[in-house]
């Protein structure tokens, strides 16, 4: 086989993680997207981690600018985007400088050489060309011309150079493309749809695209290109799907398993816009959405729709949450089924307003005016985004009650393969609202209370209004058991209170008991999880397991009420290690209600754990417990 011959066969590789780094403005996101999405349908599993200034449109050139998305692909099951990259491609200096302490020992780097002039360099902070220095000796570095190489591409299609330049990021992916052997037309079908109504920037796109595919071919730079294998997966129909769209699709779901219309209410925030964004897209499944003034119009517009018979929802991020205080203990006292979406990032006040953090769980358990128990739920992959949904909306129509659905930032960008469901598999949770009299006055007349409750679940009978006889009174100050009037009674006061406690701890008879998985009867230690530690947990596990240690894990999505075996499951191990992006919020719960000695791991620097993180807090605590 002759040398050109031996370079264009793939060599199989089980997994890579590859790191797209640019300035926000440099499309980075789109072609971490793109890649992921093409690795979606080769058969990969996969999941991503998209990082992003708070800026719009933050300093060109710095390190503060930089914008960055990893993808791990692999031919077998994964649950992180990885702990450090094999592969950087760095659009400019200031992609480099940020980007490489992440990298691998000896991983590849590919430099847009282009940008490494003296004033892009000095804008990153470089005294030294690391290209020429030897600071990057103990690396694999390819030097590709991409940006000159995409001018050249573009010039005959008559795209002026600076509109050329725009196009880049695609000759990167056409070269990655080449490198990890994706399937071309995919991408080709996207530029071609995306840019039908812009026929420059779509000729310039697929021309810079086409150029780095064939730069990878006929170049000497490289060996060879790269395969990994699709994964195996349970026969379906996939889709590529990230948090965000999972919660919003898991709504739609929802309102069509409940056969009511959903009606969001919301204030852009981030991360939690694009749920707002696809939920606009999808008139045709009766779903309505209102871009109000601000998070207080936002929820109560929300909680006017679930009084008028809709499946209501409210998107927000912590700050949101704070201002969203009042009219959650509103929909606690009236008992409306109501959905508050948290995509959680980092904080206090704006804090970090594109980086993840676990950090409202304990405010969404008790940062509510009064004896307001609110039921709380949580998702801990993109895909489960769309089971919570679903949950958050069966708790909150049978018992009456507003739910908190927590995702964060981590899981709301990032992206994995999921399997569309049967949808005669999801739940039913259709709602009865009353349409007859339930009692009666003093003197034998038929009456509706709307206070009076199912023995079962304690949820209160919802009558739409207009409903022929059975107006009611509802509002903000306490409520008469039974008939809904007005009563600041003490006995009353007292009762109410604790029949809103009660019916929300009866919902833990109604959700599935916490599952251990690993070593489930001998473990020396027990890892318990919430939201979107997941991933990192698990691949933690099976690395200290494949040591030899006998490690269990379980994972809660009820957090209050919790699970009724929860306390039994604690109990069993000798020791409890429960990681938090945040500094111990579950770890306090626990302790609190069950009386053992769980230890925290926590993380408060705006990135998710990474699996090698926590398999040396395991060995640590194995070690020196």
């Amino acid at each position: 086989m002759s040398d050109t011959a031996e370079r264009t066969v793939p060599v199989e590789i089980d997994r890579v993680i590859i790191r797209f780094a640019g300035d926000s403005g440099d499309g980075m996101q789109l072609t971490g997207d793109r890649f992921t999405s093409a690795s979606a349908l080769f058969g990969n599993d996969l999941a991503t981690l998209p990082e992003f200034p708070a800026e719009i449109r933050a300093p060109a050139g710095t390190v503060f600018g930089v914008s960055a998305f990893q993808v791990h692909i692999s031919d077998h099951e994964i649950t992180t985007p990885g702990d450090a990259p094999n592969v950087l491609v760095a659009m400019n200096p200031a992609a480099l400088k940020s980007e490489l302490p992440k990298l691998e020992p000896g991983g590849t780097i590919i430099v847009n050489v282009d940008t490494f002039d003296d004033r892009a360099l000095h804008k990153a902070g470089y005294d030294e060309n690391p290209l020429r220095d030897g600071s990057l000796r103990g690396y694999t570095v390819y030097e590709v011309p991409m940006t000159s190489l995409t001018k050249q591409a573009c010039e005959p299609l008559g795209v002026k150079p600076r509109d050329a330049e725009r196009s880049k990021n695609f000759f990167a992916l056409g070269l990655i493309s080449w490198m990890y052997t994706r399937p071309e037309q995919p991408t080709i079908d996207w530029i071609n749809t995306k840019f039908a109504n812009k026929p420059l920037v779509r000729d310039a796109n697929l021309a810079a695209f086409k150029a780095g595919h064939a730069f990878g071919e006929t170049a000497e730079l490289f060996d060879h290109p790269y395969v990994v294998k699709p994964a195996p997966q349970e026969p379906g129909i996939y889709t590529n799907i990230s948090g965000n769209t999972a919660v919003a699709w898991g709504l739609i779901a929802a309102s069509q398993l409940a056969n009511m219309p959903l009606f969001l209410g919301s204030y852009p925030i981030t991360p939690a816009s694009d749920i707002l964004h696809e939920l606009s897209r999808h008139k045709n499944f009766g779903v309505r959405t209102l871009q109000a003034e601000d998070e207080i119009a936002g929820i109560g517009s929300a909680l006017g729709a679930a009084y008028g018979g809709h499946l209501a929802v409210t998107t927000t991020s912590g700050p949101g949450m704070d201002l969203k205080a009042e009219t959650i203990g509103l929909a606690v006292s009236l008992e409306l089924p109501l959905i508050i979406v948290d995509i959680q990032r980092g904080g206090p006040s704006t804090g970090l307003p594109t980086k993840t953090e676990q950090s409202d769980l304990l405010l969404a358990l008790y940062g509510h005016h009064g004896e307001s128990p609110v039921p709380v739920v949580a998702a801990y992959s993109p895909a489960h985004c769309f089971d919570a949904a679903i949950e958050a909306a069966r708790i909150a129509l049978k018992y009456r009650t507003p739910v908190i659905l927590l995702s964060d930032g981590f899981l709301a960008n990032s992206a994995e393969p999921w399997k569309i469901p049967d949808v005669s598999t999801l739940p039913q949770i259709a709602i009865d609202f009353a349409t007859e009299f339930n009692g009666s006055d003093s003197d034998g007349n038929p009456i509706f209370l709307p206070y009076l409750r199912d023995p079962e679940t304690l949820a209160r009978p919802l009558a739409l209004p207009g409903t022929p006889g059975l107006m009611h009174r509802i509002g903000g100050i306490e409520k008469e058991a039974g008939t809904g009037n007005i009563s600041y009674a003490p006995e009353n006061h007292g009762r109410m209170t604790e029949l809103r406690a009660a019916k929300v701890a009866g919902i833990a008879n109604d959700v599935p008991p916490v599952e251990v998985r690993g070593d489930v009867e001998d473990a020396e230690i027990l890892l318990l999880g919430w939201g979107s530690t997941w991933g990192a947990i698990s691949g933690a596990v099976d690395r200290v397991r494949a040591r030899g240690r006998k490690v269990a894990q379980a994972h809660l999505v009820h957090l209050n009420p919790f699970p009724a075996n929860l306390g039994e499951v604690v109990r069993r191990y000798p020791r409890v290690l429960i990681p938090e992006m945040n500094l111990g919020q579950l770890v306090k719960m626990i302790r609190a209600e069950y009386l053992i000695d769980a230890r925290s791991v926590s993380k408060v620097k705006g990135v998710p754990f990474t699996a090698a993180e926590l398999e040396h807090a395991i060995l640590d605590s194995l070690e020196n417990s």
